[in-house]
């Protein structure tokens, strides 16, 4: 199955039994080290970016990073020694790349912001949120990491923080005007995006994004149109499936290196989580979402690393979606599974370099909260 996958991509799973215990203290070594390493924000990992100046936002920095501790901490996984509530209030400052902009969910001070909301509520605060979100709802990228989809995500979490109907009325001004977006003829959504216009497929960027983000308010036509456009794109082969990260394989080999990936950003593993939750009314779609979970087992760990955006934690989350889809234990065995082997993969990578990567989608706290899911027996990439 070669043509839907890369296996130089992918390594062999350790195999190790499924241990609660070293799981857990998996989480809290992840954790005491992070807070180790803490000095006014975490220091950039060479896989990452080179420069000196900490990133602060939630996708590569600080931010994120204190997303990820606080979550444990509450769920009663690790006791933290610091109280972040002081740099996340620091003055937004923009980071380092040339596209950023402060309206962003993942690369931006939207997120740094809902970040602090949750840790220390504030009506200042909130108000700045609120005018971040209403700015972003009609931005061109029509994706989560810079757009509207990331931002009426947050526009959702602050609803269910609240429960304040002006974060729902927010949600519904972007809902409206991205469902406008969508193309009738792809089934996809156009991102303008790092100076080049494609239509990406993944949660990330494109597509199964933008109906997660239109998920908080389902209905049938949504369900109907996503599942119609999932199983357009889908490329199968004996009973397993996979979807490019773009609209065609002519336009991967334009616009990329012409590589099909299985990963939770671009590939089968981030297609399944983010629309396994979908219900068409037919059984088509959970026969795609199933060739889709079993080409994410077939295929294996990914060998870039632990982490969520294109890591084996990242995968993981297709298989307890579909455990909390279909109820099947053999999903839920095959997350834990991929736990273990995640878990390995940051104390051998912590080992190589002597400290961690400190951020939440690329890093390790990322990877701490899939291990906590794989505790629980259940949870969903923390997108918002």
């Amino acid at each position: 199955m070669t043509e839907l996958y890369d296996p130089l991509a992918h390594e062999p799973l350790v195999g190790d039994a499924w241990d609660p215990s070293r799981v857990a203290a998996a989480i809290r070594a992840i954790a005491a080290d992070a807070e180790a390493a803490f000095d006014e924000g975490w220091p950039n990992h060479p896989q990452d970016d080179d420069r000196e100046r900490p990133f602060s936002t939630v996708y590569l920095g600080g931010a994120g990073v204190v997303q990820a501790l606080d979550t444990l901490q509450r769920r009663g996984l690790v006791d933290l020694r610091r109280d972040y509530v002081p740099y996340l209030e620091r003055p937004y400052e923009q980071d380092f790349f040339d596209w950023e902009h402060e309206r962003s969910l993942w690369m931006g001070e939207t997120g740094i912001r809902l970040a602090l909301q949750r840790l220390s509520p504030s009506a200042g605060n909130a108000d700045r949120l609120a005018e971040l979100i209403a700015g972003n709802a009609e931005d061109e990228r029509c994706e989560v990491m810079w757009g509207s989809p990331g931002t009426m995500l947050a526009a959702a979490a602050m609803y269910d923080l609240t429960g304040e109907e002006r974060w729902l009325e927010l949600w519904r001004e972007s809902a409206a005007w991205l469902r406008g977006r969508w193309d009738s003829e792809t089934g996809l959504w156009t991102q303008h995006l790092y100076g080049r216009v494609r239509q990406f497929i993944g949660p990330a960027h494109g597509f199964a994004g933008c109906v997660l983000a239109l998920s908080v308010e389902p209905d049938d036509e949504l369900h109907r149109r996503a599942a119609e456009a999932m199983r357009r794109h889908a490329i199968e082969d004996a009973g397993l499936a996979n979807w490019l990260p773009v609209a065609s394989m002519e336009s991967l080999r334009a616009n990329g290196d012409g590589s099909i990936r299985v990963q939770w950003c671009h590939g089968s593993p981030g297609m399944v989580a983010s629309l396994a939750h979908i219900a068409p009314g037919d059984d088509e779609h959970e026969r795609l979402l199933l060739a889709g979970g079993e080409l994410t087992w077939l295929a294996g760990p990914l060998a870039k690393g632990a982490n969520l955006c294109h890591g084996t934690a990242g995968n993981g989350y297709a298989f307890l979606a579909l455990f909390e889809r279909t109820g099947d234990e053999l999903w839920l065995e095959r997350a834990r599974a991929f736990a273990m082997h995640a878990a390995a993969q940051v104390e051998r990578a912590r080992a190589k370099l002597g400290r961690g990567r400190y951020t939440l989608w690329t890093g390790d706290p990322g990877t701490a909260l899939y291990l906590a899911d794989c505790l629980a027996g259940a949870g969903a990439v923390p997108l918002p």
